[in-house]
C-alpha cells in the first residue's frame, strides 16, 4: 500500500495513536503539529488523505481545510472534540469529507480512510444521470442544477450518485452509512441526517424525499 496520510494535530498523544496503527496497516504517515506547519506539510508532500485537527495553534483547522480544498480534492477528516451539530455543518461547509469526535475508536478511524480512499480511487466512468434539473457526472464529480455548477464533498456526492442511479429507491440510514459511507458504523445516525440536510440545502431542488420512519428517496416522476 503506498498511500499517504497527512495527520495535523497538536497534541502528541493522539498523533501517536493515530500514526501508529495507519503505520501498521501499510500506509505512509506524515504528521504536523498545528495549522501552519500542516498546510507546509500538505504543499510539501504528495498526500492522500488527511487527518485534520479542528482546534490547532496558528492556523484553525476549519481554516487549513478551506485552503487544502481550493487546491486539492484530497479527502479531509476533520477530527475534533466538538460535537456540536453548528461545528459539524461548519466542517462540512468547508468540504471537509468526514467528522469523527474525540475520544474516537482507532479501528472506525482505520475503516473510514480505507473508504474514503477507495472512493477516491474509483475507475472513473464517464456518464452524466439526469434528473428534472439535476445532472451528476460520476467520472468527473461534477453535479449541476439547472445547468449551474454545485460544490458538495464526496460523501455528499456518494449520496447523491446512490439516489440519481436508484431513483424511487428507498434507503435506510443503514443503507446510506453501507452504501455511502463503505464501512460499519459505530454510534448514532446523526451523520446522516447532517449530510442530507447539507444536500438539500445545497441543491436547493427539494428533489429528496424524507419517507417518514423508513429513510429517504428520489420520487419516480
Amino acid at each position: 500500500m503506498d498511500k499517504k496520510i497527512l495527520i495535523i494535530e497538536d497534541e502528541p498523544a493522539i498523533r501517536q495513536i493515530l500514526a501508529e496503527p495507519l503505520k501498521s496497516a501499510g500506509y505512509g504517515v506524515v504528521c504536523a503539529a498545528d495549522g501552519v506547519e500542516g498546510l507546509n506539510a500538505f504543499r510539501e508532500q504528495a498526500v492522500d488523505l488527511i487527518i485534520l485537527d479542528i482546534m490547532l495553534p496558528k492556523l484553525d483547522g476549519y481554516r487549513v481545510c478551506e485552503t487544502i480544498r481550493r487546491e486539492s480534492q484530497a479527502p479531509i477528516i476533520l477530527l475534533t472534540a466538538l460535537d456540536s451539530e453548528d461545528a459539524q455543518i461548519k466542517g462540512f461547509d468547508k468540504l471537509a469529507d468526514d467528522y469523527i469526535t474525540k475520544p474516537f475508536s482507532v479501528r472506525l478511524v482505520l475503516k473510514r480512510v480505507e473508504a474514503l480512499l477507495r472512493r477516491a480511487a474509483r475507475d472513473d466512468e464517464n456518464t452524466t444521470i439526469h434528473y428534472r434539473d439535476l445532472s451528476i457526472n460520476e467520472a468527473e464529480r461534477r453535479v449541476c442544477v439547472a445547468g449551474k455548477e454545485v460544490a458538495l464533498t464526496r460523501l455528499e456526492f456518494e449520496i447523491l450518485l446512490l439516489f440519481m442511479k436508484n431513483i424511487g429507491r428507498v434507503f435506510t440510514r443503514d443503507d446510506l452509512l453501507n452504501l455511502a459511507w463503505g464501512y460499519d458504523f459505530v454510534g448514532d445516525e446523526k451523520g446522516v441526517n447532517f449530510h442530507i440536510m447539507n444536500l438539500r440545502r445545497k441543491l436547493n431542488v427539494g428533489y429528496i424525499e424524507t419517507v417518514r420512519g423508513v429513510g429517504y428517496k428520489i420520487a419516480k416522476d
